[in-house]
């Protein structure tokens, strides 16, 4: 006999407006999928993954020891692929929404206990608000006592075969369930709740995002750094274009982009501090959308991810390395451009340059290279 989680993962996130499944989403530098599976390693003996073919290769390779279902056209019908993918020795299953990542190990001891107990664990809280019942036209019909409602949450544990069982009765009659507590008491089972964690919340809107990325900074510590280098060789027929503003010289930077050095350092250092990769991932050279495209719209775009997943960008420091033209007349104006697409105060922009004494290519003029070092808090 064993006990397996039953991961859910097969949404489409459209209400998170990513782009792209919310649980393959970085969340304070870890994929919520994997936040969510990390919790369970210790409690199961194994663990089914449901997700849609498109986004399988990606979760396979977050978790490679996992089996995987694909999901259906309902949340019911991938609960059922999911169950039909277990070992026949499963003796517990947890199903859980893999976009609730800050699921505690304490909840998901007590639905073990609770299912072994009495054949149901259900995490649930207890509901703050007064909840009014009402007609289509909005008049109240009745206010149930808050102290009887729980709001359910998962993870949600069932002897397999008996959640099996009953989901394909809902299947035959054509009935969709809203959890799979309402498929087990559709079925006649009793449904025991245990304790859940008002922190167990489920990622739906850009929202909740921002608040999980604040509690699981708490858990986490909250100050990541990361450091970015980058060089691009000077040409003729090019203009020199240093932190987002262009600068009279008779080079400019040779690169597939407009070659902002000192941006391409400083993204690949914002990046490095959120374990988001790099701008060689991020916005290949193979890809025709950008060429010649300005870095600063993609300094935007970075900063745009780093606050979805959580992030606050606290400073930056950029130091560029270029022996001509002297750059200290525009210091000021890059500054602020890099603070405007950061979304930041110039306060906490810093931009220098220097010269290497006629050494290096730099020292040479047969190119600029440049270093940032980004400063990172989680959960604010």
């Amino acid at each position: 006999m064993s006990v397996w989680a039953l991961l859910m993962a097969a949404g489409s996130g459209e209400r998170m407006g990513l782009g792209r499944n919310k649980v393959l989403a970085d969340l304070c530098g870890k994929p919520v999928l994997l936040r969510s599976a990390e919790a369970f390693e210790t409690a199961v003996d194994g663990m089914v993954v449901v997700v849609q073919p498109r986004d399988e290769a990606e979760a396979r390779a977050l978790l490679p020891a996992a089996r995987f279902a694909h999901g259906s056209a309902t949340r019911q019908q991938s609960v059922l692929a999911g169950l039909r993918a277990l070992p026949e020795d499963a003796d517990v299953v947890l199903v859980h929404d893999a976009a609730r990542p800050l699921v505690s190990r304490e909840v998901i001891r007590r639905c073990i206990a609770a299912v072994r107990a009495h054949g149901s664990g259900v995490a649930s809280v207890p509901v703050k608000d007064t909840i009014k019942r009402c007609a289509p036209d909005g008049t109240v019909l009745e206010t149930p006592p808050r102290a009887a409602l729980r709001a359910a949450q998962t993870p949600q544990a069932f002897h397999p075969a008996q959640l099996r069982r009953a989901i394909e009765a809902l299947e035959a009659q054509g009935v969709q369930a809203t959890d799979d507590a309402a498929a087990m008491e559709a079925a006649g089972h009793p449904v025991f709740l245990v304790e859940g964690d008002p922190r167990n919340l489920k990622l739906t809107t850009p929202e909740d995002m921002t608040m999980a990325a604040a509690l699981a900074g708490q858990e986490e510590g909250s100050m990541r750094v990361g450091h970015g280098y980058d060089a691009h060789r000077l040409t003729e027929g090019r203009a020199l274009v240093l932190c987002g503003v262009e600068i009279p010289h008779e080079k400019g930077l040779l690169g597939h982009s407009d070659a902002d050095v000192a941006l391409h350092a400083l993204m690949d250092a914002l990046l490095g501090a959120a374990s988001m990769g790099d701008i060689g991932r991020r916005f290949p050279d193979s890809q025709e959308q950008y060429r010649g495209i300005s870095s600063v719209t993609l300094l935007e775009t970075v900063a745009a991810e780093l606050a979805q997943a959580g992030y606050t960008v606290e400073n930056v420091d950029v130091t560029i390395l270029a022996q001509r033209p002297k750059l200290q007349p525009y210091m000021a104006e890059m500054t602020a451009r890099t603070a405007q697409a950061l979304g930041i105060c110039p306060r906490r922009v810093s931009v220098k340059a220097t010269t290497t004494e006629g050494m290096g290519f730099e020292g040479a003029g047969e190119g600029i290279s440049a270093h940032a070092v980004a400063l990172l808090r989680t959960g604010g």
